[in-house]
């Protein structure tokens, strides 16, 4: 159990670079003694940290800076999962290799996270964004599941493959309470350093997926059998939206109303016509009421949907109106990703 914890408190110590006792108390549930004993082994034994002011953990050891996932969301799932965990993938993945199992999709994102970063340069955004995806990542990890995809506002996980469990779906639930407790004290410490407003959601899904290879950087190629994938990303999605009619919260009826664009469009293969519909509806609710991020997050949805559809001069005006509305707000985290876009279609065309 303690080398777990450590390899656990050492991955979250190399990727932020500095944490506080308080933090690593809070975080891992450690008593005073169990944090003593951590330090001593850190500090002094490996010499991977120092002790700053008796409060604060810094990381020394290792070249670079510390590593942070939400910068680069196509770095391998080694570079943020921790040892002990890596260890037993790579010890099981031959036999894992063909076998159909049974598993239980995580997915988690922020709600509004588009919202948060406007007014923010990119690498502001990223300092709040960053936190909030490493303790999704450790309330995964913490039951071991595995992380196999990190996005720009959430993360996509998987218990019972490639370590194998029974009790995935338990594990799961317990991952995403865990989750959603961690989240809301980051969340306090987010409103009274910036007064902004930040929330977690969790969608849960079980089914079978059949796990075709696993390479050497735990990179998971696997293939879902049924809508096992796409059914834990539309449940909570759904779930937010029927939420917001029952209050009549007809801007986060717009939000979800995105997100079901967004999961419809990625589906393999698209789900077009479904796509366009929920974009256009968040869009009319969006201009009706003011949101203009959110008109220009969907806009860009939708350009890219046309895009992948051949539909060229659709695809052109929606990516144009995007960004129009970046530029007009300055949003200059969102504006290269729809200008990237809109330079594919002329490929496409």
């Amino acid at each position: 159990m303690f080398d777990e914890v450590l390899a656990r408190v050492l991955d979250l110590l190399q990727r932020q670079g500095r944490v506080s006792y308080r933090a690593l108390k809070r975080r891992f549930e450690l008593d005073d003694d169990y944090l003593e004993d951590l330090k001593a082994e850190i500090i002094k034994a490996q010499q991977l940290a120092r002790d700053e002011a008796g409060e604060v953990l810094v990381w020394t050891g290792g070249a670079g800076q510390p590593q942070t996932p939400a910068r680069d969301p196509e770095r391998p799932p080694l570079a943020y999962t921790p040892g002990y965990l890596a260890e037993k993938i790579l010890t099981a993945k031959h036999t894992l290799e063909g076998e159909r199992k049974q598993v239980t999709m995580l997915f988690a994102d922020l709600k509004g996270s588009t919202e948060l970063s406007e007014g923010l340069d990119p690498e502001e955004a990223r300092k709040l964004l960053d936190p909030a995806l490493h303790v999704m990542m450790d309330a995964v990890h913490r039951y071991e599941g595995t992380v196999n995809q990190v996005l720009g506002d959430g993360i996509m996980a998987l218990f019972g493959a490639p370590v194998a469990h029974e009790d995935h779906a338990v594990r799961a639930c317990y991952a995403a309470l865990a989750m959603q407790a961690a989240m809301r004290r980051y969340a306090e410490e987010v409103r009274r350093s910036h007064g902004l407003e930040m929330q977690a959601r969790v969608g849960l899904n079980s089914g079978e997926v059949v796990v075709r290879s696993i390479s050497n950087d735990l990179h998971m190629d696997y293939s879902a059998v049924g809508q096992t994938t796409h059914l834990a990303a539309q449940a909570l999605a759904e779930q937010a939206l029927t939420l917001a009619r029952a209050h009549q919260e007809r801007g986060n009826q717009a939000y979800a109303l995105r997100r079901l664009g967004d999961i419809a469009a990625r589906c393999d293969p698209p789900e077009g016509e479904p796509a366009v519909a929920y974009y256009r509806q968040a869009i009319t609710l969006a201009e009706a009421l003011g949101m203009r991020p959110l008109q220009a997050h969907c806009r860009r949805g939708l350009g890219a949907l046309y895009c992948h559809m051949g539909r060229g001069a659709e695809a052109r005006a929606a990516l144009s109106t995007a960004i129009q509305l970046y530029r007009a707000m300055d949003m200059t985290f969102w504006l290269p990703q729809a200008e990237a876009v809109l330079a594919q279609v002329g490929v496409v065309d």
